[in-house]
């Protein structure tokens, strides 16, 4: 009983921990939020989202969840990008690439040619003075000031961050596209949640 209890203050004080880190970020939010909000409503075209490790797995929920808010959004590796995958990218794109500090090689290789191809660049990163900063349009800063795991070395809390900000970001674009029950039941007809619309009258 002692080994579980103390198991359980462990979780439960790793995760008092997570909620200070997501306050943290909440107040630290800036204008460079809402410039990259603009630059994905201002979007004709798709929106492609990527990083590295941690990252990659945010920019694949991040894809998924704007998609369902009503801006077409795609995963897309930037090392696959480095490998003939950036022959996606086109003028009207906007591509968003998370990286902690915004030192990753291969993300910003993949960045340059973001550029390069006329798309639009928005980062998610604590460092806007990194070199994926500086080429972006558009900047979300997300800092944490230490990490929920005991080496604050394991992407715990940073990634939780990144995805928060990613939620803040996708629930501002869907009010202001207008996003209505009825085009997302269009696009999630499945699962509980297609069930759910049909109870409501929403899918037939």
């Amino acid at each position: 009983m002692d080994g579980t209890n103390t198991r359980l203050e462990r979780m439960r004080a790793t995760l008092c921990r997570e909620a200070a880190v997501l306050q943290e970020l909440a107040d630290d939010f800036d204008e460079g939020a809402s410039r990259a909000v603009d630059l994905l409503l201002g979007t004709s075209g798709h929106v492609l989202i990527g990083g590295a490790g941690t990252s990659n797995a945010v920019a694949w929920r991040f894809a998924h969840l704007l998609s369902c808010c009503g801006l077409p959004a795609l995963f897309l590796d930037p090392a696959e990008g480095l490998h003939g995958g950036s022959g996606a990218v086109k003028p009207e794109d906007t591509v968003i690439l998370i990286s902690k500090e915004g030192g990753s090689r291969e993300v910003n290789a993949f960045g340059l040619i973001v550029k390069q191809r006329g798309a639009r660049l928005m980062a998610m990163t604590e460092a806007p003075d990194s070199e994926l900063g500086k080429m972006a349009d558009a900047v979300v800063r997300v800092k944490i000031r230490s990490g929920s795991d005991p080496f604050d070395m394991v992407a715990t809390s940073s990634s939780l961050a990144n995805a928060a900000a990613a939620d803040a970001i996708c629930e501002v674009v869907l009010v202001e596209r207008g996003q209505t029950k009825e085009a997302f039941g269009a696009t999630h007809p499945a699962g509980a949640v297609g069930e759910r619309m049909r109870r409501e009258g929403i899918l037939k």
